[in-house]
């Protein structure tokens, strides 16, 4: 198997080529600002080590696209949102809690309809069907094409949300329907508000896909294109383009995953130090742990899957106050190779400090004989006072921990910082991102709550599940292994009520069949 492994940073676009097993070469460009160019120059440079018109057998790229359009607060499309609760939650609206300027990019209006059922599973109000046509019919009428349906605990009965799927299908053939239950777990603002960022992205995924295909093209690749995943794995492009906020933080967990693939250690802190940030992350049986708790993306509350993560403005490309020793946030990102004083330019960068304490041999060292050994002391202390807090921050127990540093600025971390018993570096670690990319699994994943049964035949329904929709994803159904398994009681609902969690993941089956099922007719699917 030979895959090409590629994650677009905010400074450097890295690519590796992976053979059986091994990373046969690595390399780093530059990001550029259409990023696809990037991507396409990555790929030529490894054109050396393999006949890209037909030795490769998958291209994986990892992109920060869709997070940072939600951040920068741009390329977001108008959506529809129905929520199915009438007459329960009429006072909270969708966008309620959203900030205004991400509200007015995003909100395309909002309907509200009888419908739902309760904490216990009961029906909470009858189906309102014919107000829920009419609405279709409305949002048709306005030009809308993405829209979003969110019932009242819908994570214990789907039914209501794939019903109004199906009738805004038949009146709209061209609408791109997101089904809230696929996304989120209990919490109906948190749930409604991953899915409107999900579909709010669609068009972008969906030109950056294409975008991605054509850089693929022009440098007569014709391997299939995969894109990464927030949990480690990853998605054929044409399940990820319908849910790109599965790609949300997918960069620092290709790092996560690329640094346990060369390591070889399964539990671990990893802090991956890029251009612009350092995020530091903990690995369990391999994979990044995931976060059980609300998660802010630009403003907005979500509770769906993602990365438990801390990022700090720590990079290579990091501005630095020798007056007061303070590093980041701002960051000349790609720009680093123009403004680095080491490279001609006239800003003191973190790389520059690295140089400067002969850490890393790049561009011309006399350009730095100002800067006194004294100011070099002082910021790398700072520096590693802020690594510490950090990794601080991921532990789980108070006892020393193993590091692994990955990342073009990983000549940052120190060998010796409080709280951590070794730092591990490992070769082709400033690739780590792309070889994360490179190695990944396909993943199918189930958070849900069951009742009525007992707690081994919840678990085993919900194992059973997600093994089919990692088969129904492109997993080889033979190469399947359960990854993670948590039930949680849940004391306030009745008949033994628990959520269960199931992740499993698997080998990219060579075929990549896709088997339908009846949530794909309605609803798109989710891994």
């Amino acid at each position: 198997m030979k895959r090409i492994g590629i994650d677009v940073g905010g400074t450097n676009t890295d690519a590796v080529l992976i053979a059986d097993g091994k990373v046969v070469q690595g390399v780093k460009v530059a990001t550029t600002p259409d990023v696809t160019s990037g991507v396409a120059a990555a790929i030529e440079a490894l054109d050396t080590a393999v006949d890209l018109g037909a030795g490769v057998d998958a291209l994986m790229i990892g992109t920060t696209h869709f997070i940072n359009a939600v951040v920068q607060r741009r390329n977001l499309t108008k959506v529809a949102v129905i929520r199915i609760a009438l007459p329960a939650t009429s006072a909270l609206p969708p966008f309620t809690d959203w900030p205004s300027d991400l509200a007015e990019l995003a909100n395309g209006g909002v309907w509200q309809i009888e419908g739902g059922h309760d904490y216990d599973g009961r029906r909470f109000a009858p189906l309102d069907v014919a107000a829920a046509r009419q609405i279709a019919r409305e949002i048709r009428d306005l030009g809308l094409k993405y829209v979003v349906v969110n019932a009242l605990f819908s994570p214990l009965d789907p039914s209501d949300e794939m019903a109004i799927a199906a009738i805004m299908h038949e009146e709209i053939p061209d609408v791109s329907v997101t089904c809230a239950h696929l996304l989120g777990g209990i919490g109906l603002l948190e749930r409604e508000n991953a899915a409107i960022l999900n579909a709010s992205l669609i068009a972008l995924a969906e030109e950056t896909i294409h975008a991605f295909e054509q850089a693929k093209s022009e440098v007569g690749l014709s391997a299939p294109l995969f894109v990464t995943q927030n949990d480690g794995t990853v998605a054929e492009a044409a399940r990820a383009a319908e849910y790109p906020v599965f790609s949300f933080a997918s960069g620092a967990t290709n790092s996560m995953r690329g640094a346990a693939y060369l390591s070889g250690l399964k539990e671990a802190v990893v802090v991956d130090v890029g251009g612009t940030t350092a995020d530091f992350g903990h690995l369990r049986q391999g994979f990044p742990r995931e976060a059980n708790a609300v998660v802010h993306v630009g403003g907005v509350r979500t509770l769906f899957r993602m990365p438990d993560l801390v990022s700090i403005g720590l990079g290579g490309g990091s501005h630095v106050d020798l007056n007061s020793g303070a590093i980041g946030p701002l960051s000349v990102g790609y720009r680093l190779s123009d403004e680095a004083l080491v490279f001609g330019g006239n800003r003191l960068t973190a790389t520059d400090i690295g140089v400067a304490a002969g850490l890393i041999d790049l561009g011309d060292r006399k350009r730095l004989a100002h800067i006194s050994a004294d100011q070099v002391r002082n910021v790398l202390r700072r520096c590693k006072e802020m690594l510490e807090e950090n990794v601080d921050r991921m532990k789980t127990s108070a006892g020393d921990v193993t590091l692994i540093a990955v990342g073009g600025g990983a000549f940052l971390v120190p060998e010796e910082l409080q709280g951590v018993g070794r730092v591990v570096r490992v070769q082709h670690g400033g690739c780590a991102n792309a070889v994360g990319a490179a190695i990944a699994q396909v993943s199918g994943e189930v958070d849900q709550v069951f009742q009525g049964v007992t707690r081994s035949e919840a678990i085993a329904s919900a194992r059973k599940l997600a093994e089919a929709r990692a088969v129904e994803a492109g997993a080889d159904s033979e190469s399947l292994a359960l990854i993670e398994a948590e039930d949680t009681p849940i004391a306030y609902l009745p008949g033994n009520a628990m959520r269960v969690r199931v992740k499993i993941v698997g080998d990219i089956r060579s075929t990549r069949i896709r088997k339908s099922n009846k949530e794909e007719v309605t609803c798109q699917s989710a891994s």
